[in-house]
């Protein structure tokens, strides 16, 4: 109780729907409205099963989680795979002008896991056309976990994060838009190196899962969805969340964030840097073969601010998805 919350909004509009699933805005501003949610965040795809949606099921939906939520007991909780709320690129920003508006002023950004390019292009463009503009973007690795993912799109489907994250953050530099928008990450990110190096590629913070739920006690058994989680931690039944003994997982939870904080500093202080905003593709170093190292600065490309809309020099990748990019439509120009 009393924490800042940030209120991710996915397709089923739990917490502000309406009786057949589709967003209500009256309810959406009373629980804005509430002093703990500090930002909103619309989830238009999510790690290890981008596009796919998801089901709560009957068995595991309590009398506090259908309050909650909004839906009724005794059925299956459909997550659809897509939102209802907009169908274009143009409808997606001015849904975020209407959150905010709604919101009483609050950020409003929006989360995914990068499929096609050409989508996440199209969503730019309509950033340009429209003038609305997200406060934020959070990007997500395919890597990212969860145990109800289906074993084909855990493998096939989605973007890795770094590579997501180039994309987006270059796409923005291109359009002239990446020091309006700030920009997370999120991923399979567990260590203070792997919090470093993601701010290096150009996160401007970093969100970690993975690593507090290993510190609740989570193994793994990608059981998620049966509600027998062996280790209390995903399961509404009451026998086996008596596995997870509440103050002694609390103090787990602390010295991980604090020691994974710690950890941080230290290895900002050894490169010389004194806040993590310094940090730089030029302070990484990969190694590629025996013999040869290189600079991340060199090995990954990073374009010029405004190239995208000024005719400057682009890389042929992105110079053909932005002419497939639309507005209009997240289906693409034929090239």
């Amino acid at each position: 109780m009393g924490g800042d919350l940030v209120w991710e909004l996915g397709s089923g509009y739990f917490g502000c729907r309406t009786q057949d699933g589709r967003f209500d805005p009256g309810k959406f501003a009373a629980v804005a409205a509430e002093p703990q949610i500090k930002m909103i965040e619309i989830k238009m795809s999510q790690g290890a099963k981008p596009g796919h949606g998801g089901i709560l099921p009957a068995r595991k939906i309590t009398p506090e989680i259908a309050a909650t939520r909004g839906v009724p007991m005794g059925k299956d909780c459909i997550s659809p795979s897509g939102h209802g709320a907009f169908s274009t690129p143009v409808e997606m920003m001015q849904f975020i002008a209407r959150l905010r508006e709604l919101s009483g002023g609050k950020p409003v950004g929006f989360k995914l896991c990068l499929g096609h390019p050409w989508e996440f292009m199209g969503i730019v463009k309509a950033m340009l056309e429209t003038g609305n503009l997200p406060d934020f973007i959070v990007v997500d690795g395919k890597e990212g976990g969860t145990g109800a993912a289906p074993v084909e799109f855990t493998d096939h489907m989605g973007v890795p994060l770094r590579e997501g994250l180039l994309f987006v953050h270059n796409t923005l530099t291109g359009a002239g838009l990446r020091d309006k928008i700030r920009l997370g990450a999120s991923g399979k990110v567990i260590s203070a190196f792997d919090i470093a190096r993601i701010l290096a590629l150009g996160a401007d913070w970093v969100n970690a899962a993975r690593g507090f739920m290993f510190a609740l006690g989570c193994i793994q058994s990608q059981s998620c969805h049966t509600n027998k989680c062996p280790t209390g931690v995903a399961t509404q039944d009451n026998l086996r969340q008596r596995a997870l003994v509440v103050p002694d997982k609390a103090e787990r939870v602390y010295n991980y964030q604090r020691n994974t904080l710690h950890a941080l500093a230290e290895m900002l202080a050894a490169a010389g840097v004194d806040h993590p905003s310094r940090l730089g593709p030029h302070h990484l170093v990969r190694r590629i073969s025996a013999t040869e190292t290189r600079l991340f600065s060199k090995l990954h490309y990073f374009m010029k601010p405004g190239a995208l809309v000024g005719g400057g020099e682009v890389a042929e990748f992105y110079a053909e998805n932005w002419r497939m990019a639309r507005a209009d439509s997240f289906d693409a120009l034929p090239l």
